[in-house]
């Protein structure tokens, strides 16, 4: 009988070890199981710097999204001022529902015909128009159930953020 099990993949510090590696930096790291955290061992200063350069390189195009989006979204009188990178990606955080519903109006939602939105429409509207203005990208969005004045937005890559971006400006 074949064993056709996947062999587990390689710990977290074991993937950063190599990484450092890969990257020419002398640094170990091992997993510490009792407080769920990978431990990196010191650094040089200039292994440091050189890991800082890294990072920033890597995560320069979804910083310039960011930015980007955030002053597009000013621009229009969107306030998200939960907007973050995090992890790779960009959260654009909570959202008044009058913003959410004049940036559903602007990727080309026909506007609800009441003074006041109802959140459960403007996240509908969103719903359905943010991946035709996108070529595809999702993006979720919950009404605060606490606060009915908020929607959330979930986060997008910084590919989406670009097509927003595109889609905002015309």
């Amino acid at each position: 009988m074949n064993d056709t099990r996947m062999p587990a993949p390689p710990s977290p510090a074991a993937e950063l070890r190599a990484a450092l590696g890969e990257a020419g930096l002398s640094a170990g790291a091992t997993d510490t199981v009792a407080e769920n955290r990978v431990r990196i061992t010191p650094l040089s200063p200039a292994d440091a710097r050189q890991l800082a350069r890294l990072i920033r390189t890597g995560t320069k195009r979804t910083l310039k999204a960011a930015r980007a989006l955030r002053e597009i979204c000013a621009a229009h009188r969107i306030e998200l001022p939960g907007l973050r990178v995090r992890q790779g990606r960009i959260t654009l955080g909570p959202v008044q529902v009058d913003d959410a519903a004049r940036l559903a109006r602007l990727l080309g939602a026909v506007p609800p015909t009441t003074e006041r939105p109802d959140p459960d429409i403007v996240r509908a509207m969103l719903g359905q128009v943010f991946p035709q203005a996108t070529g595809g990208g999702a993006l979720s969005v919950s009404v605060r159930e606490n606060t009915r004045g908020l929607l959330d937005l979930g986060s997008i890559d910084a590919r989406t953020a670009r097509r927003l971006i595109r889609a905002l400006q015309f």
